[in-house]
């Protein structure tokens, strides 16, 4: 997320570069934001209201399908959300990093770089709990830690390439094949890391204790001594047949080298979507983001010009990465290279929607909320998990008031309701910092 934790902004003095801060990139990450902070919530809760369900042929029932993400391979709206944040930050890089150069050098770009990844990846463990718990019930990795991750890619590559457009694609044509590589071809262990798989695994083999453990455990990573991760790495060691290009959930590269090498706690028990080698098509998502500022940024094409290109790369990109996922599955959970080039061209669109209509033909009054949370879309992102500001609201408007909204207008309309006195707070104090001028960027 580009936006976070370090340091209050300050308006540049004359002399110093301008930034040529685009509006649209605010607007877009608010808009991305307002669904991480529970805009999805507030459309499916209207949907039930209404009778539609996933199993349902209404508008509703479509929609809700869109807000939940993909059990496995395959894509709906609600998995683009994290992926256009970093390619939103992408895009910002270009904006940031080039007035910092400017000003301090490519030295001063770099240091910039590695402090705020830093920062933005001890923030992350933070917002994952911090200390709160015993090793190794601690989150290395998850949303703002890859973020961090991606951002610090993408930033390296940019400060040392530069706005060269055909390096930067080729540097993500390297990624994407790469790992596309490396999924395909290197051999791994043919068992699947999974709870009951694992543990039919030790039944058949007359350990019953060790089935039961693995069964009943929780989530054995986050045990310490955990008698059912020991068991599960028995197993995983004992394993001498190999196979090549699986994909499936604990049965492919990325989630076997979590299980061997990601300390802490892991998100699916064994291994984690934002885990160790899928960080690395993240940086090419982040890259894409990098490659549309630097178009926008260019002065020897005309805005027309600019969103044409934006929509042709994104329809062609979103074509690829199907096309591409009958052999390499659109699966968000391992960033799969067909994934990045679905969510980077979705995403491509999007800005040029965005930056047709906020930048080009100045239309803004709509999108001011959006803006005021992209501005400072971490802070929000982390006092909304400090906060709770649907907790407040259900404070606010809970109890008999939400009763009597269910009796009275429809069964969640009292949820809908808190929700919407939530996103109320949320804005209030979005737009509180944002005309106090206090900006807490990345």
């Amino acid at each position: 997320m580009t936006n976070a934790a370090a340091e209050l902004s300050v308006t540049p003095s004359p002399s110093e570069p301008a930034s040529n801060r685009l509006m649209s990139l605010d607007a877009l990450r608010g808009f991305d934001m307002f669904w991480i902070l529970g805009g999805d919530f507030i459309v499916t809760t209207a949907g039930k209201m209404s009778g539609g369900n996933e199993q349902t042929w209404t508008l509703f029932g479509w929609l809700a399908g869109q807000f939940r993400h993909k059990a496995w391979d395959g894509f709906a709206f609600y998995d683009l959300i994290f992926p256009l944040f970093v390619f939103i930050s992408g895009a910002s890089v270009v904006f940031s990093l080039t007035k910092e150069t400017q000003l301090h050098g490519r030295a001063g770009a770099l240091q910039r770089v590695l402090r705020r990844a830093v920062l933005l990846f001890v923030l992350g463990i933070f917002y994952s709990g911090g200390l709160t718990k015993e090793w190794p019930d601690i989150r290395v990795l998850g949303v703002l830690q890859r973020i961090a991750l991606a951002y610090l890619g993408a930033g390296l590559v940019f400060c040392l390439v530069g706005s060269r457009m055909k390096a930067l694609a080729g540097i993500v044509a390297g990624i994407l094949v790469g790992y596309w590589a490396l999924m395909s071809f290197v051999p791994i262990r043919d068992i699947v890391l999974d709870k009951d798989r694992l543990a039919e695994i030790a039944g058949k083999a007359g350990d019953a204790r060790s089935a039961i453990q693995l069964k009943s455990e929780t989530n054995p990573s986050m045990t310490k001594n955990s008698r059912a991760w020991a068991k599960a790495e028995e197993l995983f060691d004992k394993t001498t047949a190999t196979t090549t290009g699986q994909f499936d959930p604990g049965h492919n590269l990325a989630n076997h080298l979590d299980f061997q090498f990601l300390p802490g706690r892991k998100y699916d028990l064994f291994y984690d979507p934002e885990g160790l080698l899928s960080t690395l098509p993240a940086v090419a998502t982040c890259l894409l983001g990098v490659l549309a500022g630097v178009w926008l940024r260019r002065e020897d094409f005309c805005d027309k010009w600019k969103v044409i290109y934006l929509l042709s790369f994104g329809a062609l990109a979103v074509l690829a990465g199907f096309a591409w996922g009958m052999s390499f599955p659109v699966v968000k959970k391992i960033w799969t290279s067909s994934f990045v080039l679905v969510a980077g061209g979705y995403s491509a669109m999007l800005l040029a929607v965005f930056y047709q209509i906020v930048d080009v033909w100045q239309r803004r009054d709509w999108c001011q909320p959006f803006v005021w949370i992209g501005t400072n879309s971490i802070t929000i992102y982390v006092a909304s998990n400090l906060l709770q500001f649907r907790a407040v609201a259900n404070r606010l408007v809970g109890g008999d008031v939400k009763r009597s909204l269910d009796t009275n207008i429809a069964d969640g309309a009292g949820n809908l309701v808190i929700a919407l006195v939530g996103f109320t707070l949320i804005f209030a104090f979005v737009n509180f910092l944002y005309r106090r001028k206090i900006f807490l960027r990345l």
